[in-house]
């Protein structure tokens, strides 16, 4: 199993940056992809970063693109996301999450392991 926790979140004001952290824990070599979704009230949980652990290639939803950055250590099973110039829109609770395949899929039912989620409020 995969034990995955979330950090980081929190308010801040349009335009301003927040950093989210995920730590894992317990069988961490099977995690070939880590990524992060969102959710806002009334929506779907989407996929708006991923990165793959061997080659480090990335995948940004076109909402996020230019604004978040994900990073990955693998030597430290921790994944994170640079979010900048945020906006009110990105205002959703945010969660970590772990693939046991090589393939970044958009559907959150594809993946096999979830964080708690962290809330991250944008005020305009």
């Amino acid at each position: 199993q995969v034990q995955l926790v979330e950090s980081g979140g929190g308010l801040v004001q349009a335009g301003g940056s927040l950093r989210l952290s995920c730590a894992a824990s317990g069988r961490t070599f099977s995690m070939y992809v880590m990524g992060w979704f969102r959710q806002a009230p009334g929506k779907e949980r989407e996929l708006i970063a991923a990165v793959r652990r061997s080659s480090g290639s990335t995948y940004y939803a076109d909402s996020v693109k230019g604004r978040f950055t994900i990073s990955r250590n693998n030597a430290k099973n921790t994944v994170t996301l640079q979010m900048n110039s945020l906006e009110p829109e990105d205002t959703a609770v945010y969660y970590c999450a772990a693939r046991d395949d090589m393939i970044i899929m958009v559907s959150p039912r594809a993946w096999d392991y979830w964080g708690q989620g962290t809330q991250v409020t944008v005020s305009s």
